[in-house]
């Protein structure tokens, strides 16, 4: 088929320009150019000039920058201390112990940050010298943290969320809607798992003290309260109607600030700081998806994605069938790009072929998500598996070995979710769609 022999071109043409180091959005330009031009008459400078502008001039990606400086302010705050000490007493008692910190705390810290990466330093820069102090096993403690800090792509407000409805024109606040239960289910299972092995360690997991009585537990924990009003705040007030993500990522910015100032951590350096960091992030995320959006452009002058979910039609794939095929697609290339790109760069041709297998958009979305997550703990190129090794000096691979087993749960939750799809419908659907 023709379509294919130009799609293989095209794509071997972006990896090179992308393995020679080229910016991932200058790629993707270069890329468009080249199939307007080869493949269709269409007057090239007048679609790029409308289409970028289309593309940026967006009010849904208005709330990626303030949920990314929101995560940016709590990142440099006290957060990570107290999310520790407010979590650690009531822990003790349960298998696995203090290493639920790690699970429980990127839960909580990704309800505020929607970053991946920001997770596992967050809370990294504390659990690890804590955990390690204390004697838990290492291979358990590198785990844990690296899986549990994916749940930041999914756990509303995700920054990939935003990406992912911006790119193909869905309600972003439905996709954050639609994560919650998703996410509370991977918090269930890394858990569980954490309990499992913890029984099977023995003794190989120390001993906590827990002669706290329950007010002192409650007492130690008042340092979360205002994370837990945040996140109910912004999520809140998007479920029930009452304000915009981008309205609501706003709220949380002010918010954070409030909180950093509290701590006694908020300063002109750490104001400084944290919106040049938010800006740069953000003007690298929608130089991206604006790229990506031409490059949608391009590809539908070219009739590509068109012929090519004709060719995939005509073999009578089950939608159970085209999901396994995308899941090892989707794999295979989360090894070599980060997940903001895995997104921006498929969504053009992918979803063409999904909404003809008469997949629900919104639940995909939720799919692609989790299966980017496992993109985070692959080497060569996993951003977790980076942050963790600049927090522990410790090879690449060996924290790799240690976060495949929540790899392995990951893909058993794309599974679950794709038997029960009603785990990601039916909050948005209870909203009233």
């Amino acid at each position: 088929m023709p379509e294919i022999v130009i799609i293989v071109l095209l794509l071997g043409s972006l990896l090179a320009l992308l393995a020679a180091g080229v910016w991932v959005a200058f790629s993707l330009i270069i890329i468009a150019i080249a199939g307007m031009i080869i493949f269709s008459s269409a007057p090239v400078g007048q679609v790029m000039a409308t289409t970028l502008w289309g593309a940026s001039n967006s009010w849904a990606l208005a709330a990626l920058p303030m949920f990314i400086w929101m995560g940016e302010i709590l990142l440099r705050s006290r957060l990570s201390q107290d999310m520790f000490s407010g979590l650690a007493p009531w822990l003790t008692k349960i298998p696995g112990r203090l290493l639920h910190v790690n699970v429980f705390g990127c839960a909580i810290f990704a309800a505020v940050s929607g970053s991946s990466a920001a997770t596992a330093a967050t809370i990294g820069k504390m659990s690890i010298p804590e955990l390690t102090k204390r004697g838990y096993p290492e291979k358990l403690i590198l785990g844990t943290l690296a899986g549990s800090a994916t749940l930041g792509l999914l756990i509303p407000p995700s920054i990939i969320l935003i990406v992912f409805g911006v790119a193909t024109e869905q309600s972003v606040a439905r996709l954050f809607i639609a994560g919650i239960l998703p996410g509370i289910m991977l918090v269930a299972m890394f858990s569980g798992y954490v309990i499992i092995r913890s029984l099977m360690l023995g003794d190989k997991i120390p001993r906590e003290k827990s002669d706290m009585s329950f007010m002192e537990k409650v007492k130690a924990s008042r340092t979360l309260l205002p994370v837990i009003v945040l996140i109910v705040g912004v999520i809140g007030s998007i479920y029930v109607g009452i304000a915009s993500p981008t309205d609501a990522a706003a709220m949380g910015v002010v918010f954070s600030l409030l909180l950093a100032w509290r701590s006694g951590t908020l300063s002109k350096k750490m104001f400084v700081d944290s919106l040049m960091g938010a800006t740069i992030t953000s003007a690298m995320i929608a130089f991206i998806l604006v790229a990506a959006a031409f490059l949608t452009t391009s590809m539908g002058f070219t009739g590509i994605p068109r012929d090519l979910a004709a060719w995939i039609g005509s073999f009578n794939l089950t939608p159970f069938g085209l999901l396994f095929a995308l899941t090892i697609f989707f794999i295979i290339l989360g090894c070599f790009l980060d997940g903001i790109s895995v997104v921006v760069l498929t969504t053009s041709i992918i979803m063409p072929m999904v909404e003809a297998a008469g997949i629900d958009p919104l639940w995909f979305g939720i799919y692609l998500v989790i299966v980017v997550e496992m993109s985070q703990i692959t080497p060569p190129v996993g951003f977790n598996l980076f942050v963790i090794q600049g927090l522990t000096g410790k090879n690449i691979l060996t924290i790799a070995a240690s976060a495949f087993p929540f790899f392995l749960l990951l893909l058993a939750a794309v599974g679950i979710i794709t038997v029960f799809p009603q785990i990601v419908t039916f909050l948005p659907n209870l909203k009233g769609g």
